[in-house]
C-alpha cells in the first residue's frame, strides 16, 4: 500500500534522496545511488512513492442486462 510504514527499503522513496534520472538518486548519506538501492539510513518518505497505475476500465464488453436488477 502507498501509506504503509512496512515498505521495502528503496532509495527511490527515501526521505534521505532526491532522484536524479536514469534511475539514480542522489542521497544525503551515501551519495550517487541506484534507485532499486537501500541502505540503513532508510526513511520512507510516501510521497514520494508511485503508485501502481489503475487498471483499464473499458465498456466494450458491458451490456444492457449489466445494468439490470
Amino acid at each position: 500500500m502507498l501509506l504503509d510504514n512496512n515498505i521495502e527499503p528503496c532509495c527511490g522513496y527515501c526521505r534521505h534522496g532526491t532522484s536524479m534520472g536514469n534511475n539514480e538518486v542522489i542521497c544525503i548519506k551515501r551519495g550517487i545511488m541506484e534507485s532499486s538501492g537501500n541502505c540503513n539510513s532508510f526513511r520512507y518518505e510516501p510521497t514520494k512513492r508511485v503508485p501502481d497505475s489503475t487498471p483499464v476500465f473499458t465498456t466494450s464488453e458491458l451490456s444492457e442486462e449489466d445494468f439490470t436488477i
